[in-house]
């Protein structure tokens, strides 16, 4: 079946850094575009970062642009999400999702995605 697994979350200080991974199975991960979303408690699931199928295009939310840098290796079925600067606002669970469509539309308005991770939580706290 499909699989998409997030791992990676944990507490860091404001500053720090973070890596996430999403470890796929269960499909053939270059056909889809895969995007990275957060939710933090009483707030919308809301798009932070998608990369197209090949990882030739890629899109930020403004909130994340120029901290977080998302890529993908499809030989190994894994896409990352490197966190940087972290800040409190960032708290939240992120997860991983697969979609067809383009990275745009993807994380605003969640077009094309079928199928989500389970989530892993960040923690960004002194």
């Amino acid at each position: 079946q499909v699989q998409l697994v997030e791992s990676g979350g944990g507490l860091v200080q404001p500053g720090g850094s973070l890596r996430l991974s999403c470890a796929t199975s269960g499909f053939t991960l270059d056909y889809y575009a895969i995007g990275w979303f957060r939710q933090a408690p009483g707030k919308e699931r809301e798009g932070v970062s998608c990369i197209s199928s090949s990882g030739g295009n890629t899109y930020y939310a403004d909130s994340v642009k120029g901290r977080f840098t998302i890529s993908r290796d499809n030989a190994k079925n894994t896409v990352y999400l490197q966190m940087n600067s972290l800040k409190p606002e960032d708290t939240a669970v992120y997860y991983c999702a697969a979609a067809f469509s383009t990275v745009r539309a993807m994380c605003v308005r969640k077009d094309g995605v079928n199928y989500w991770g389970k989530g892993t939580l960040v923690t960004v706290s002194s």
